[in-house]
């Protein structure tokens, strides 16, 4: 049977080397997860949840919310985007940030 060539295990030709990995902590961050998780199972047992306080359904709340949610399964499983606007965008502070505003879209007064 011929030998078929096989990539060297290490080194020169992988794409995800360590020298290019963002600095700092990719562990897993509990409270973002823990929100993220909480946000699926809310949405899914209380549908309503997305929902304006007039009972319509409200795309801004929506997405408000679904950012939020997906920001905390970015960084609540440990993944941190190498590109500052990705970093910035599924940050623990936006998870953060997207529940605020999602707050404010619901229950906020005149500002939102």
């Amino acid at each position: 049977m011929p030998d078929t060539p096989v990539a060297p295990a290490s080194g020169a030709d992988d794409s995800c080397d360590d020298a290019r990995a963002m600095p700092g902590s990719a562990a897993i961050h509990r409270p973002c997860l823990l929100l993220a998780i909480s946000l699926m199972l809310a949405g899914s047992i209380y549908p309503l949840l997305f929902a304006g306080s007039d009972g319509k359904a409200s795309h801004g709340l929506a997405m408000a919310l679904f950012w939020a949610m997906s920001a905390g399964f970015v960084r609540g499983v440990g993944f941190i985007p190498r590109t500052r606007v990705w970093r910035l965008l599924f940050s623990g502070w936006s998870c953060l940030a997207g529940l605020l505003l999602a707050t404010g879209l619901r229950w906020g007064g005149p500002l939102f």
